[in-house]
């Protein structure tokens, strides 16, 4: 098989890359293409020192985007419009009018998903123009708005994955004492937002026996960020980005107060590796970066919270690129299996309609991924999903029509916004610094 990387200069392809020559993928030939020459020889340089010893796919790099897509079977995307300097421009913008700043959730989000979609809608038609049967994976963020505006495109062809909800998992089969693959984690929601509402084990629901017991809440990263009486009132574990919501003015006086954003750490830590990649023991320092920015994911939330230092089996890899080879190996092979995707919803969740793109877990094999029945969500979850996917939508109709002012929308209606002034400013500073954003947004 033919494997596509579109952002093959980004910093974790060594994972999937890893992860290719570590398994029987069937994948032959990976080619790599991105927009940013330098980092893709950078990445090079880790694949091929990595693989040194034999093994693995081989690696091709490509610079036009049709010719790598041309004979391919899947395709991972995972492109960055704006790059790191974008992400913290998101941040900052946020932060600056008193919201949250961070990349997915809120305002940033928003400014990140209004940059992109155009991006995203671009390469969707060239698949269908080059490689009209490969399969799309989409790990672009926001992943489900990102996803959703591809299948107007792709329709069920692109499925958009997320590590969130196996990492969830597997803390909560560890604090259960359970081995995960022998339980049915029932998990329903958007990207980021989501909610584990039983955990099955031979037919029982054992959720109730964890929430009830602290000493078991303390012992993973969500009974630490959200503590057991506000976990015991909802009656589910949350996917840990629903801290940003549940815990709102903790989360930004956090982020405030930290020496730097999330954006402007990993830019520094990461122009210091593109800029010495090309040296001996690249590999190496790739690894030591890798579990550096690992180690320090939502480091601000858990600070906030108490929660202190990640798990250490939470540092070793095997997420996102463990998923997206588990969904392409079940498709390929048509071995079937479930897995938590993100696609559209057809009548998984009954408050949302058939083309949301929704986080379910879904049956997939040769004909692809189906979402499974999760049932309707509880009157507070589903306001709040309403709410969001309508945010969603509006950010991907500015990003179509590219109007200003259907952009200002989207980032006013936003719950963790809720200003029209504040999301006026925000728009400008972003449209000040930003080329792609003008790029999108041209005028009204």
């Amino acid at each position: 098989m033919r494997l596509t990387i579109l952002g093959g200069g980004g910093f974790r392809v060594p994972l999937v890359h890893s992860a290719l020559a570590s398994e029987d993928s069937g994948v032959e030939t990976v080619v790599l293409h991105d927009t940013d020459p330098a980092r893709v020889r950078a990445v090079r340089a880790v694949l091929d020192e990595a693989s040194s010893g034999g093994g693995g796919p081989e690696i091709i790099v490509e610079d036009d985007l049709a010719t790598a897509l041309k004979g391919t079977d899947f395709i991972f995307s995972a492109i960055r419009v704006g790059g790191l300097r974008g992400r913290t421009l998101d941040e900052r913008s946020a932060l600056a009018e008193g919201v949250l700043g961070q990349e997915t959730t809120g305002a940033g989000g928003v400014c990140y998903g209004l940059r992109t979609v155009p991006v995203a809608l671009r390469i969707a038609e060239a698949v269908r123009e080059h490689a009209p049967s490969a399969w799309v994976i989409n790990f672009t963020n926001p992943a489900g708005m990102v996803t959703e505006a591809m299948s107007r495109v792709l329709g069920d062809r692109v499925i958009g994955i997320c590590d969130s909800p196996v990492g969830l998992f597997r803390r909560v089969a560890r604090a259960l004492g359970v081995e995960p693959a022998s339980a049915w984690f029932d998990y329903a929601g958007l990207n980021h937002l989501g909610w584990l509402r039983r955990v099955l084990v031979d037919g029982r629901d054992v959720l109730p026996d964890l929430l009830a017991d602290d000493d078991a809440l303390a012992t993973f990263e969500e009974g630490q960020l959200f503590g057991g009486p506000w976990l015991r009132a909802l009656g589910a574990i949350p996917n840990e980005y629903l801290y940003y919501y549940y815990f709102t003015q903790d989360a930004i006086a956090s982020i405030t107060e930290a020496p730097a954003t999330r954006g402007e750490f990993l830019l520094d830590q990461q122009a210091a590796f593109y800029r010495g990649a090309d040296e001996p023991g690249a590999a190496a320092r790739w690894d030591q970066v890798r579990r550096e920015r690992e180690a320090t994911y939502m480091a601000e939330s858990r600070e906030a919270s108490g929660a202190g230092h990640r798990h250490t089996d939470d540092l070793d890899g095997g997420g996102y690129d463990k998923v997206a080879l588990a969904l392409m190996r079940a498709i390929a092979a048509d071995e079937k299996t479930t897995l938590v995707l993100n696609v559209r919803n057809r009548s998984a969740i009954p408050n949302l309609d058939a083309d949301a793109v929704v986080e379910v877990p879904c049956l997939v094999g040769r004909n692809g991924a189906h979402p499974v029945a999760a049932g309707s969500l509880g009157a507070p979850e589903a306001a709040l999903v309403s709410s969001v996917k309508a945010v969603e939508r509006t950010t991907i109709e500015a990003a179509i029509s590219g109007s200003r002012s259907h952009a200002v929308k989207a980032l006013a209606i936003h719950p963790l916004v809720g200003s029209v002034r504040a999301a006026e400013r925000i728009l400008a500073r972003e449209l000040d610094e930003l080329a792609e954003l003008r790029a999108a947004l041209p005028a009204d």
